[in-house]
């Protein structure tokens, strides 16, 4: 990884004030909204929601306005750092492939378990969900989607304009025609790739200065729900939780089967060893702060560094098993919401755009967020549905960083074992 590629997170008190504000933030906006919810009209009720709304309003306008910049830095900059296809040989492409397919995976559960367990069904139907339009949803924005629909919105015909409607699928085709031939030109580029390097720096720390506002906005979006449908969508919310926690333990038992068929027991044994790194991704949200660690936790494992140290990176760009599934889940949860029903070709569409949009996003906090408001502007699905998944989304962006983890350490002991270069565990091994 080189220096300068991910932003430095705050460590110690930093991040416990910031979980400590999550968590006063969430009680105090259930406190607000039930308070509201008890005392005052439906009609003063929904004015005070329509007021709290527009903190989050602005904190999503904030989202947005660095999601572009934030894709095409992060992701020009990664893959010109892979060199290109030719020097990335046996290795690279072993890695991407295992990436590609636990990527399927990953998308095919959340996908799955969203319809089975419909978390947001229970909202469908309330009085403030109701009174939407009926243009909020797909069927009455769109007539239905077609291959001449997809390759417009793949191939910019302007990254300007792209970019000026966070058409994300289109700046990531830019971005990876920008990223392999800066690779192809190695020294050449040398200078243009430190430059977006610095500008991925930059995007990193101006994410970091929006996240700052989280806890109001959780708080404003909490209030505003629970002012308008009753402390009762606690129940929705923690349905929509316990399913998404559901569904990354089924994750987590698919790779580890499939790494027990590849290197035997020792698929448990990695787990234990990497424990104390998937519980500080947990618990501070972030498997960036886990990465040094977990490097070393991967050598003492037995994959020799120098596969551990080209995994890694990738992984940690294109290999984001967590958080895809709870973009699959989210979007569904709000669909789910407002009573759209997502069509085969438009639920494979999903499938595809997220396959794409949740890379290169590493490092950044809640990145899955922007992921998720950037793909309901691309559904026609409203905007405020987002405030449904932030009053919860630090709890289950706890989930999956440590999934992101584990996923990147089976990745490293797979492609070890391919390699047959997995060797016994270092004397030094301390878990």
């Amino acid at each position: 990884m080189q220096q300068g590629d991910k932003p430095r997170l705050p460590a110690g008190t930093g991040r416990h004030g910031f979980t400590l504000a999550l968590v006063a933030a969430t009680v105090l906006g259930v406190a607000v909204g039930w308070i509201c919810n008890r005392t005052l009209s439906a009609e003063r009720s929904v004015a005070v929601a329509a007021d709290l709304s527009l903190i989050t309003e602005a904190f999503l306008r904030l989202i947005k306005m660095i999601v572009a910049p934030l894709v095409f830095a992060s992701l020009v900059s990664a893959v010109a750092r892979m060199g290109g296809a030719a020097e990335i040989g046996r290795i690279g492409i072993r890695t991407l492939l295992w990436f590609f397919v636990a990527s399927c995976v990953s998308l095919t559960v959340g996908l799955l378990m969203a319809h089975w367990l419909q978390p947001g069904a229970a909202l469908h139907g309330t009085p403030a969900f109701a009174q939407l339009p009926a243009t909020t949803g797909i069927a009455g924005a769109s007539p239905g989607f077609s291959l001449a629909d997809f390759m417009t919105h793949l191939i910019p015909r302007s990254i300007v304009e792209a970019m000026a409607n966070n058409e994300i699928l289109q700046i990531v085709v830019f971005s990876l025609f920008i990223g392999v031939a800066a690779a192809a030109l190695k020294e050449k580029a040398q200078r243009f790739v430190e430059l977006i390097e610095s500008l991925a720096a930059i995007m990193f720390k101006m994410t970091d200065y929006v996240m700052k506002v989280a806890p109001l906005a959780i708080f404003a979006a909490l209030a505003s729900s629970i002012c308008l449908h009753g402390i009762g969508i606690i129940g929705t919310y923690a349905r929509f939780v316990a399913g998404f926690y559901l569904s990354l333990a089924i994750l987590w038992v698919l790779l580890l089967a499939a790494l027990s068929l590849i290197i035997g027991s020792r698929s448990l044994r990695l787990l234990a060893g990497i424990r104390q790194t998937v519980l500080l991704a947990f618990a501070t949200s972030s498997s960036e702060a886990a990465y040094p660690r977990l490097l070393e936790q991967l050598v003492a494992f037995g994959i020799p560094r120098r596969i551990a140290s080209f995994v890694l990176p990738l992984g940690y760009s294109f290999n984001l098993d967590g958080a895809m599934m709870y973009c699959t889940f989210a979007i569904l949860f709000i669909a789910q919401a407002y009573g759209v029903e997502l069509s085969i070709g438009q639920q494979i569409t999903l499938f595809g755009l997220l396959m794409l949009t949740t890379k290169g996003l590493a490092g950044v906090p809640r990145a899955a967020i922007a992921v998720v408001a950037v793909t309901l502007h691309y559904f026609h699905l409203p905007d405020a549905g987002l405030a449904l998944v932030l009053a919860v989304d630090h709890i289950l962006d706890m989930g999956r960083s440590a999934t992101n983890i584990v996923g990147n350490s089976v990745a490293a002991a797979a492609v070890a074992s391919w390699e047959r270069q997995l060797n016994a565990p270092s004397v030094d091994e301390h878990p």
